[in-house]
């Protein structure tokens, strides 16, 4: 919500400072976003009057001005644009003035040859309009020397604060002042409304859905004449970002900014029939004044008369009744719309609109007269013609409530010893009405107040939450307890185990396009209300989220990215805890040793993978690998681990390169996901302690075995074997060489395990050895391998 500070000065009387309104507003609430000064971007142009304009020597379309500052003698400047004569009064910008419309700095310099002291400015350069045909022509009387910015009305500070759902009463001027001058900045000034009285019957309105539309009122206004806003107007709708159209237009955004009272003008010429608020029927659309159509629906509140619909209503006005220049008659329609049916409205349309923010968080049902009364005048005033008498169709919810208030509720729910005739008068500032017995009466425009804790916190907020005394906790006495659950405490060591193997963690949205979760399978869940149509679809996986900030970081120079996120997927049968990791760039930069950089491989994915799941106490040495891991990653150099053939604890390896494409990257990616609820829980301890490691006695003994094994079989698969042959004597087994080529037939490879053995009270005798080796063998001889000569 912006405004001016001359816009707050309206309602508000007050000679407090800026700096002092600008905290005073974050004070109660209303935190300030931002704050611009146009004076500042002006400062160092001024109003001057050129004395003469004579021919470059050197140049036929300049000109040397002859130029009246105001102080001191006449300063030259050389100038190209066509208006430029000997009388005219501009706007000079002088030398170390910054010109707004692209930040050059202006300095004394020869221009062929002539020096010029500064610029004469046109409308495009000041960033005041798109005239750049010529230099700015001023009236003749301006006064030559005065800052421009303070003669055209400039100098006026654009303050933006963010307003919170509940404060609706906040979305207009006038309720921002209130709150100022109830936390002691000044007294809010009484609002003007001035009833007219029209002649003739009112516009034929009405209102069929009491649910959507309890109350239209409206007043029609004829014979005026649709010229621009005036000055003071456009001026406040520009500073706050609008686009001043006509004072028909202009007149209702003025008035829904300034009290916080949508309305809307419909151009009587292109009416048909009564205007009627009801529900849209099947069929019906409606071009908006965004030059969109939307569809509507039976749930939809709309205005329509018998030809056509002409709003959807509370939300954005049609296209074709909207008024133009030459509208001469015109209806004010000023209505209560329920804001359920708003926001549904809105949602299913995706469209947003000034209206439905005010409509949707609640407009004051008690402003509907004043309301129309204030905008109808402005009319009058601005564009003249003759009112009619006013119509109103319906009426609008009554919602003045009472609550039962205990001022000892200050201190014991909000912290703050407030004394009790402070609080009366905070209440009373803001609108409530405070009975002796504090039976206190909320106002029709606070909607959000429901209780005695509501009202606490008016009083806090308004005093001053800063105040509130920090107080600890009681604590109870001795060593506390720890608090983390076996899950937080397994997410903890993860996260630390992947951050010390140099990976970065990354936070991404749990939701993203649909078109991105489709190339991990599709969402199995759907927003209803996303904050974005881009942001709809729950992340069925972790990696989209990463491969897309991958993607970011490639593109700004990166050479290498690890990123992992400890995060939520979300499938059809709920959340689950899942770790992902992406790979991207070079594993290694180029150098002596190994000369042109290393990009990641599968087995940079699969290694990570297996120390993650270790560190998270899965049974690694039982992991088994299986096939690819899916449509989304490359066939042949992807997989899975798995306890088993069903559970499946991680998938690893190579992203498809369709995957990739899908993300704008190019280049191999490994990937993995570690599915942290898949991990089997260890069994309990049964009340017995571990024993104490006690290292072995003996020497572990090493053997090689090389086998020729089908040329399909993995090297997973001989290495279990392998270890499984003499669970007692063996303790460990690894592949250390695979080989296919020259001396190995045909259909067939060679791989080379090393295995340890470790002996327990005695050293292995040679038979022992033999009979191990024998074992090895016959258990290779299970999967086709056999023993290389």
């Amino acid at each position: 919500m912006k405004f001016t500070l001359s816009w707050l000065k309206e309602h508000l009387e007050t000679a407090a400072p800026l700096a002092a309104i600008v905290e005073a507003l974050t004070r109660v609430g209303l935190e300030v976003e931002g704050m611009e000064d146009p004076a500042a971007a002006l400062a160092g142009f001024r109003i001057a009057r050129v004395l003469s304009a004579e021919r470059h020597p050197q140049a036929d379309k300049l000109q040397v001005l002859m130029v009246e500052t105001g102080e001191g003698a006449p300063l030259q400047v050389v100038c190209g644009a066509p208006n430029a004569r000997a009388g005219l009064v501009g706007v000079l910008g002088t030398p170390g003035a910054v010109v707004p419309a692209n930040g050059m700095v202006l300095k004394v310099a020869a221009v062929r040859g002539v020096e010029s002291n500064g610029m004469m400015c046109s409308a495009r350069e000041l960033q005041l309009g798109e005239d750049h045909d010529g230099i700015i022509e001023l009236p003749a009387n301006a006064p030559v020397g005065t800052a421009f910015a303070d003669y055209a009305g400039l100098a006026d500070p654009v303050i933006d604060v963010s307003v919170t759902p509940n404060k609706q009463d906040c979305m207009g001027v006038r309720g921002i002042a209130r709150d100022l001058a109830a936390a002691g900045l000044g007294t809010l000034k009484p609002l003007a409304v001035s009833p007219v009285e029209g002649s003739g019957a009112g516009p034929d309105v009405r209102t069929d859905d009491p649910d959507g539309c309890p109350a239209f009122f409206a007043q029609a206004v004829r014979g005026v004449s649709n010229r621009p806003a005036p000055d003071w107007m456009a001026r406040r709708l520009k500073a706050v970002g609008l686009n001043p159209k006509s004072a028909l237009v202009d007149i209702t955004n003025y008035v829904m900014l300034d009290l916080g009272r949508p309305l809307h003008v419909y151009d009587m010429a292109k009416l048909s029939g009564p205007l009627v608020a009801r529900k849209a029927r099947e069929g019906e659309s409606l071009v908006a004044l965004n030059g969109k159509s939307y569809a509507l629906d039976t749930t939809m509140t709309v205005i329509a008369d018998d030809a056509a619909v002409h709003d959807i209503g509370g939300i954005m006005g049609g296209e074709h009744s909207g008024v133009s220049e030459g509208t001469a008659d015109v209806l004010i329609e000023c209505a209560y719309f329920d804001p359920e049916t708003i926001a549904r409205t809105g949602q299913k349309l995706g469209l947003t609109s000034d209206a439905r923010q005010r409509f949707e968080r609640g407009v004051d049902p008690a402003f509907l007269e004043d309301g129309l009364a204030i905008a109808t005048r402005l009319v009058l005033d601005l564009c003249g013609g003759t009112a009619s008498g006013v119509t109103h169709a319906g009426q609008p919810p009554a919602l003045a409530r009472t609550i039962g208030y205990d001022p000892a509720l200050a201190e014991k729910l909000g912290g703050l010893a407030v004394a009790e005739d402070r609080q009366r008068e905070i209440l009373e500032s803001l609108g409530f009405s405070v009975a002796p017995d504090w039976q206190v009466t909320v106002p029709t425009w606070r909607r959000d107040v429901d209780g005695p804790a509501d009202l606490v916190e008016e009083v806090v907020r308004i005093q001053g939450i800063d105040l509130v005394p920090s107080t600890p906790l009681p604590r109870v006495p001795g060593v506390a307890k720890p608090t983390a659950t076996p899950e937080q405490k397994l997410e903890r060591r993860v996260r630390r185990a992947a951050a010390a193997r140099g990976l970065n963690e990354a936070v991404t949205w749990s939701f993203l396009p649909e078109r991105e979760a489709a190339v991990f399978g599709g969402s199995a869940w759907v927003l209803a209300n996303p904050i974005s149509e881009d942001l709809k679809a729950m992340r069925p996986s972790l990696l989209p989220g990463l491969l897309s900030a991958a993607a970011r970081n490639l593109k700004r120079g990166a050479t290498g990215v690890r990123l992992f996120e400890l995060g939520r997927r979300y499938l059809a049968e709920g959340e689950h805890p899942t770790l992902g990791l992406v790979l991207a760039g070079e594993a290694m930069p180029r150098g002596w040793r190994q000369g042109k950089a290393r990009g990641f491989d599968a087995f940079d994915a699969k290694a990570l993978a297996l120390a993650l799941l270790g560190e998270a106490g899965a049974p690694v040495d039982n992991c088994q690998v299986f096939g690819e891991a899916g449509e989304a990653w490359h066939p042949g150099q992807s997989g899975t681990l798995r306890l088993g053939p069903k559970t499946v604890l991680a998938r690893f390896g190579m992203l498809h390169p369709l995957t990739l494409k899908a993300f704008d990257l190019s280049g191999p990616v490994a990937a993995a996901e570690l599915y942290l609820d898949a991990i089997p829980a260890k069994r309990g301890a049964g009340g017995f302690m571990r024993p104490a490691y006690a290292p072995p006695a003996l020497q572990a003994v090493t053997r090689d075995f090389a086998f020729l094994v089908p040329a399909e079989l993995t090297a997973d698969a001989l290495v279990r074997a392998v270890k499984g042959a003499d669970k007692a004597a063996i303790t460990a087994a690894r592949l250390f060489d695979m080989f296919a080529g020259a001396g190995v037939p045909e259909g067939q490879k060679s791989l080379a395990v090393e295995v340890t053995l470790q002996p327990g009270e005695k050293s292995f005798t040679d038979a022992e050895l033999k009979a191990i080796a024998d074992k090895v063998v016959t258990a290779a001889a299970k999967l086709g391998a056999v023993l290389r000569g």
